[in-house]
C-alpha cells in the first residue's frame, strides 16, 4: 500500500483511513478513487510521482477487492494511458479481462483502443477473435460485433465481413434481425462455396442433379442460390425461435453488471429458471457462459457458486479443473470468509481428489479468522477422521475445546461431539456418557451440550426389564438436570419436557403416567403451578443459550412436540437424528444440536 503520510491531502489521508477501517464499504473506495484521481488537479505525465503512485495503489486495492466493476479497469486504463502511454494501458485491460472476461463493454474498448493504438492487424485480429471467444455470445454483444465488422470494413476486406455475419446469424441476440438482413443481401453477391458449408452445398447439387441436363450453368446457379437462400432463412427461423425462448429472461434481467447492493427475489428467481432453461437445452458453451453472466450480477450470492461448481462437476471427470478454478475463484474473491460455507466445500472437493493437504489448508485458513466457527471445527475434525482416524479428530476437537479464542458455548457443543465420535464411532458409549458426566459443570448454558446428551441416553439400546431401568433412568437424570441444574431457558425447558413426555409415553413403565402427569403440570401448567420457570421466562429477550456462532440450527420450541402421532414423530427423529448426522443430527427435529 502507498504510504500516503508524504501527501499534503488531508482528504486523501482520511479518506484511506476510513477504506482501511472498513475495507468492505463501497462508498469509502469512492470516494477514496475520485480524491486521489483529482489529486494537483488531475492526474496527466507531468504529475508527482508520489500522486502517480498514490493513485495506482489506490486502483489496485480497489480492483482487487472488487474486480467485476468493468467500468473501473476502463477508467484505470484510460488514467495509464495519460500517465505512461499504450503499453500501460495495454496492461490494465489485460489485467481487466482476465477478471472479468465475459464484459461486453469492456473488450470492445479493449478492441477500440487497440484499433487506435496499434497498426498491427495480425494482432488486433487475435485480439477480436480472443473478444468473441469470451464475450460473443452475450444476447447484448452487439456492440462487440459491431467494433468487429467496423475493423473488417476498414481493411475493405468484404470477405471477412460476410465470414463475420455468417457467424452472428447463428447467435441468439438483442438484434439478431439486422444482421440477418445484411448477411442475406451480401450473401447475393459472394460466390456460392462461401454461402454455406461443402455438405450443404453438396446436397443440393445432388438435389438438382436429375435436372442439371435441362438447365444452363447461369440456370444452376440461380436455383441453387435459391436454395441456399431459403437454407439461410431456416437459419433466421432457428435463430429467431431460440432468440425469442430467451427475451422473457432478458427481459427481466434489470441489472446485468455487478454491484455491492443486493438483488430483489425477482432477479434471483429470473436467474434460477434462466439457468433452468439453458441447461435444458443442453449446449455447454451457452451454459457455461450464463453461469459466468449470472455469477457477475450476483457474485455475492454462494447459491449460484455452488449451482456452477456442481453443474460442473456433473459434466464429467475432464471438468476437475473448472470446478477447481470456480471455488477458487468463490473462496479468494467473491465469498467473505465470514460465509465460509462455499470455502468448507472447496476442502471437501479437494479431499475427494486425492488433495488432503489442500483441504487441510483450507480449514485452517477459514480458522484463522473464524476461530468460532462450530461447523468449520466439526468439519476439520472429521476430516482428521477419514483421512487419519478417530483419535486425530479428537485430538482436533480437544485442542479447539481448550483454546483460549473458543467460545464456551462452542466448547460444549465440541464436547458432544467428542462424545459422537467415542460412541457412534468407536463403539464405547460408557466412555461417551463418562465425558458427558465430567464436563457438565462447566457447560451449564450451553443447549447443544445438553440436548445431545439428552438424545444420546435416549438413543441406547434397552432390552429386558433391567436394561429398559437402567435407560430410563439415564434418560431421566439428564432431564432431571436440565429442568433443576442448568440454566437453560424456559422455553427450551418446556420444549425438552414436551420430548420427555413422549419418551414416557413410549418407553415408560406401569407408573410412567404419574410421572407423565405432573411433569406436565410443573412445567406446561400457568405460571403458579410452574416450579423454577418463572425467572428463567422473565429473562430478557436475547440471553438464551440457542445461538451459536457459524451454524443456522433451528429452535427448539418451533417444531419438537406437535402433539398426538405428530408429537410421536417429531420424538422418533429426535432419537434417530445423531445416529444419522452426528454433530448435526436434531436440526430437523427443532431439536438442534448447535
Amino acid at each position: 500500500m502507498a504510504d500516503f503520510s508524504f501527501t499534503e491531502d488531508s482528504e486523501l489521508q482520511k479518506l484511506n483511513a476510513q477504506v482501511l477501517e472498513e475495507p468492505e464499504e463501497f462508498v469509502h473506495w469512492e470516494k477514496l478513487v475520485r480524491a486521489a484521481e483529482s489529486q494537483e488537479n488531475g492526474l496527466n505525465r507531468n504529475s508527482s510521482p508520489q500522486a502517480i503512485a498514490a493513485t495506482r495503489d489506490v486502483y489496485d486495492r480497489f480492483l482487487a477487492r472488487f474486480p467485476l466493476f468493468f467500468g473501473y479497469w476502463k477508467k484505470y486504463a484510460d488514467l495509464e494511458f495519460t500517465i505512461a502511454g499504450p503499453e500501460a494501458a495495454e496492461m490494465i485491460y489485460e489485467r481487466g479481462i482476465a477478471s472479468i472476461g465475459i464484459s461486453v463493454d469492456l473488450w470492445t474498448n479493449y478492441c477500440s483502443f487497440k484499433l487506435d493504438t496499434t497498426h498491427d492487424v495480425d494482432v488486433i485480429r487475435d485480439l477480436f477473435d480472443r473478444a468473441k471467444s469470451s464475450a460473443g455470445l452475450d444476447f447484448l454483444a452487439h456492440p462487440f460485433w459491431d467494433k468487429y465488422l467496423e475493423f473488417a470494413e476498414r481493411l475493405e476486406a468484404h470477405d471477412v465481413v460476410f465470414e463475420i455475419l455468417g457467424e452472428i446469424i447463428h447467435i441468439p441476440l438483442h438484434q439478431f434481425a439486422r444482421y440477418f438482413e445484411r448477411y442475406r443481401t451480401l450473401a447475393a453477391n459472394r460466390p456460392i462455396s462461401e454461402l454455406a458449408s461443402e455438405n450443404v452445398i453438396g446436397g443440393f447439387r445432388n438435389e438438382l442433379a436429375g435436372s442439371m441436363n435441362q438447365m444452363t450453368e447461369a440456370q444452376l446457379d440461380q436455383e441453387l442460390r435459391a436454395r441456399l437462400d431459403q437454407h439461410h432463412l431456416e437459419i433466421f427461423h432457428r435463430t429467431q425461435d431460440e432468440t425469442m425462448k430467451r427475451w422473457d429472461y432478458e427481459q427481466e434481467v434489470k441489472r446485468p453488471y455487478y454491484h455491492v447492493t443486493e438483488l430483489d427475489d425477482s432477479q434471483l428467481v429470473n436467474w434460477r429458471k434462466y439457468l433452468d432453461f439453458e441447461e435444458s437445452k443442453g449446449q455447454y458453451n451457452r451454459i457455461k457462459f450464463l453461469y459466468e453472466r449470472c455469477l457477475v450480477t450476483a457474485a455475492n450470492y454462494d447459491e449460484f457458486w455452488f449451482r456452477y461448481a456442481r453443474w460442473m462437476l456433473a459434466q464429467g471427470p475432464s471438468k476437475q479443473e473448472e470446478v477447481r478454478n470456480i471455488y477458487q475463484r468463490a473462496s479468494s474473491v467473491f465469498v467473505p470468509i465470514a460465509r465460509p460455507s462455499i470455502r468448507l466445500y472447496y476442502a471437501q472437493f479437494e479431499e475427494s481428489r486425492g488433495y488432503p493437504s489442500t483441504a487441510n489448508d483450507v480449514y485452517e485458513a477459514i480458522l484463522s479468522i473464524l476461530p468460532n466457527h462450530l461447523e468449520t471445527i466439526v468439519s476439520f475434525a472429521n476430516f482428521h477422521r477419514r483421512q487419519y482416524g478417530v483419535q486425530a479428530a479428537i485430538e482436533t476437537l480437544k485442542k479447539h475445546i481448550d483454546s483460549p479464542q473458543t467460545s464456551t458455548s462452542i466448547c460444549g457443543a465440541l464436547v458432544s461431539e467428542w462424545s459422537r465420535l467415542v460412541w457412534e464411532i468407536s463403539g464405547q458409549a460408557d466412555e461417551a456418557r463418562a465425558i458427558y458426566q465430567a464436563n457438565k459443570q462447566a457447560y451449564l448454558d450451553c443447549k447443544p451440550f445438553w440436548l445431545n446428551w439428552l438424545s444420546f441416553e435416549v438413543k441406547q439400546p434397552a432390552s429386558g426389564q433391567k436394561q429398559q431401568l437402567e435407560h430410563y433412568q439415564h434418560v431421566k437424570a439428564v432431564y432431571d438436570a436440565i429442568c433443576s441444574t442448568t440454566t437453560l431457558s424456559g422455553r427450551t425447558v418446556q420444549d425438552v419436557t414436551s420430548f420427555y413426555l413422549v419418551y414416557l409415553k413410549e418407553h415408560g413403565g406401569p407408573e410412567a403416567m404419574q410421572e407423565f402427569m405432573r411433569r406436565d403440570c410443573e412445567v406446561n401448567g400457568p405460571l403458579s403451578a410452574q416450579k423454577g420457570l418463572q425467572d428463567r421466562f422473565a429473562a430478557p429477550a436475547g440471553e438464551d443459550d440457542g445461538a451459536m456462532v457459524g451454524y443456522p440450527g433451528t429452535d427448539l420450541h418451533e417444531s419438537i412436540f406437535a402433539g398426538g402421532k405428530g408429537g410421536v414423530t417429531m420424538y422418533k427423529q429426535a432419537a434417530d437424528g445423531v445416529g444419522q448426522g452426528g454433530a448435526n443430527g436434531l436440526a430437523n427435529t427443532g431439536m438442534s444440536t448447535y
